[in-house]
């Protein structure tokens, strides 16, 4: 590493480390409490919870047309 390289390097670290500090930190076990709010509340809305409706299904079997 030359000095110049070296010094810009040091510079985005630092700048790094300054825009983390700043972060606003929340325990763990309060974001626990948050998603498991969030989760329950939106339960209804959760496909792989509720299913799919067939109408709506993209995924669905197709019908064979029995004509022949």
């Amino acid at each position: 590493m030359s000095g110049s390289s070296g010094v810009a390097a040091m510079k985005r670290v630092v700048q790094q480390l300054q825009l983390e500090a700043g972060l606003n930190h929340v325990k763990v076990s309060q974001a626990a409490a948050d998603l498991k709010q969030f989760c329950l509340q939106n339960a209804l809305h959760d496909p792989p919870l509720t299913g799919v409706s067939l109408s709506t299904n993209l995924f669905r079997p197709q019908k064979v047309c029995s004509f022949l």
